[in-house]
């Protein structure tokens, strides 16, 4: 490891071993971290920005790296912290990472070397905190990351099927930190540094905890074994409508889990102090000849902001990284885009500057109350009048970035809000002219309404309308470009007539959908109360489709393939429109596929009185 002076920091990886350790002259630790992910020294992983930042105002900190669970020797290996013990189940949920849809096992962990799978425990969270607890029970334990984050109050588990509870509970840390966790971790450790207790810190922003004595009266339902749906679902509402300015409780036994407010989004110039520390921009040598999946995808992009005010129902977001977008400034991505292209094997090409949404960069609320206000989409069902969309600061970053020394190509590779950006022509003409590779990845999600209600997502008018656009300035060009759609099949609000007007739309445009996402109810998203408790958040009901019916409605969606003829056959049975088999399988053109929703309840009731 060679060793570089940055901003008063010695750039080398944060220690992972006694060895590493005593090359910085340090014997003992103050905190360290423990991740489910591989260690990759790169701003894109959230325990090597949480490391660098602890770092660079003092701080000494270690880094423990998919331990085995099942050794106490790999927990014990940095010795004893002075501060406390940072755990985080890593990058992406660690349940999504093993399962997929079906609740079966991948063959591959992006985040693991060589993709191995088996190198983490389900829920990491709970089992490295109780490692930890069992060896150093004297020390502190903090909860991070997105699995932490989005399952800080009751939530629905998916692959056990069960309504659980806080994780801060069911793990028995000492503290958990949502969202960004930047303003919240430093506090953390500078109370915990003054010598005071664990037990004292009960009222950080951006933090959960669990405590005796509760401060005021908002309260969601007790938790308890048999906590019903409606129970759940009045969780969700009381959250819903007091979290971001108020404490908010839910009491298990003779405890209370106590949810602080949010923390201050960073600003633009503590966003640029994160993004400039001195992170190797690489895999820990421990790798050598070792792939990372996840580290290969990202390792020539660069994150423009944070947060999202899409408000997407399935996506949990909102939650985690909050509405108000931090973005940085043009000088710091630029930075960051210099230093990418003096990388050894670097070609030219920055393939992604861009966030959750990549143009929201630069966007922000009129009124200046992203952070309280309690509409949870600013796009859906119409833009805010608060918003301010204005594209040009997007436009102007890349153009500057694009320019570059040694930058060939820079192209947006992490999607965008369609419907944004038909406030701009301007801007989609750029981006078909100088920022796509080829293919543009969007999420029109589905194309009926009444689905397309269910997700918060805007009507596929919007999405043909931004196609149209797109087409014609890629053509203007002389760019030959196209549109790649991701669908969802199985969401709630879906059934088997809104995947049939999905299969039509699909056929009669002779799209052949690769990938298709299977709805996966994840923790802490509107689409996961509408799965348990059969209504949305604003109380309206909704159908949710299971077992079988998915399987039909992926089947209908993948239309092209001989192999689905049986279960089209099949779906078109039950939804009654067995006059669609010539248009699935023959050579019929239907000149209007419109499924009117009083027709098809007609046909339904129809076919189940012939059975």
């Amino acid at each position: 490891m060679g060793r570089s002076f940055f901003l008063g920091i010695i750039k080398m990886f944060l220690p992972t071993t006694k060895k590493e350790m005593q090359e910085r002259g340090w014997d003992q630790l103050d905190i360290i971290l423990i991740s489910g992910d591989a260690y990759i020294d790169h701003a894109s992983f959230g325990v090597a920005i949480i490391g660098r930042h602890l770092e660079s105002v003092g701080y000494r900190v270690g880094i423990i790296a998919q331990p085995d669970w099942k050794k106490n020797d790999d927990f014990a290996k940095l010795g004893k912290p002075k501060l406390f013990f940072g755990v985080t189940a890593g990058n992406l949920d660690s349940i999504v990472n093993h399962y997929t849809a079906q609740r079966k096992l991948r063959s591959e962990d992006a985040f693991s070397p060589d993709g191995k799978i088996g190198l983490r425990p389900n829920l990491p969270s709970i089992v490295y905190t109780q490692k930890i607890k069992q060896l150093f029970n004297d020390v502190p334990v903090i909860l991070g990351g997105v699995g932490a984050s989005t399952r800080r109050l009751v939530h629905y588990d998916y692959y056990s099927d069960k309504i659980r509870n806080s994780i801060l509970f069911d793990s028995k840390a000492d503290i958990l930190v949502y969202g960004m966790g930047e303003h919240p971790v430093m506090e953390i450790a500078h109370q915990l540094a003054s010598e005071k207790d664990i037990s004292e810190l009960s009222d950080i922003k951006g933090t959960v905890v669990i405590t005796n004595k509760p401060t005021n009266d908002v309260f969601m339902p007790e938790y308890h074994k048999n906590f019903s749906k409606e129970e759940f679902y009045q969780t969700a509402k009381i959250f819903e409508d007091n979290y971001r300015e108020k404490a908010v409780y839910q009491k298990y036994l003779n405890r209370y889990l106590k949810h602080n407010p949010p923390s201050e989004p960073l600003t633009q110039e503590e966003m640029d102090s994160v993004y400039a520390l001195p992170f190797e921009r690489k895999p820990h040598p421990m790798y050598e000849g070792k792939k990372l999946a996840a580290f290969e995808q990202i390792k020539n992009s660069v994150t423009s902001h944070r947060g999202c005010f899409g408000g997407c129902a399935f996506c949990a977001i909102g939650y985690h990284q909050g509405k108000t977008i931090s973005s940085r400034s043009q000088k710091s991505v630029a930075n960051e885009i210099a230093e990418i292209t003096k990388t050894p094997g670097f070609h030219g090409t920055i393939s992604d500057v861009g966030g959750p949404s990549a143009n929201m960069y630069g966007m922000y609320c009129k009124e200046g109350i992203s952070q309280v206000c309690k509409r949870r989409s600013c796009l859906f069902p119409d833009i805010c009048p608060n918003l301010e969309t204005s594209h040009q600061p997007n436009l102007k970053l890349l153009k500057y970035c694009s320019n570059i020394k040694n930058v060939d190509h820079l192209f947006i590779a992490s999607g965008i809000r369609f419907d944004l950006a038909l406030n701009e022509d301007k801007y989609i003409k750029q981006i078909a002219q100088n920022y796509i590779s080829g293919l543009l990845k969007l999420a029109p999600e589905h194309i009926n309404i009444t689905t397309l209600k269910a997700m918060n997502k805007p009507s596929f008018d919007k999405y043909q309308e931004f196609g149209k656009k797109f087409g014609m300035y890629s053509e203007l060009a002389g760019k030959n470009q196209s549109i790649v759609p991701y669908m969802i099949v199985g969401h709630p609000g879906s059934d088997l007539r809104a995947a049939i007007e999905l299969a039509i739309y699909l056929k009669r445009n002779n799209i052949r959908l690769r990938q298709i996402q299977e709805f996966t109810p994840t923790a802490m998203t509107e689409s996961t109360l509408a799965y348990v408790t059969g209504k949305t958040l604003s109380g309206n009901k909704v159908h949710v489709p299971r077992g079988r019916e998915i399987r039909l409605q992926k089947a209908l969606v993948q239309w092209y393939d001989p192999k689905n003829k049986k279960l089209i056959i099949e779906a078109l049975k039950m939804a009654g429109r067995m006059d669609l088999l010539d248009f699935f399988f023959g050579k019929i053109k239907l000149e209007n596929p419109e499924i009117k929703s009083d027709d098809f309840k007609r046909r339904r009731n129809k076919s189940k009185k012939n059975k």
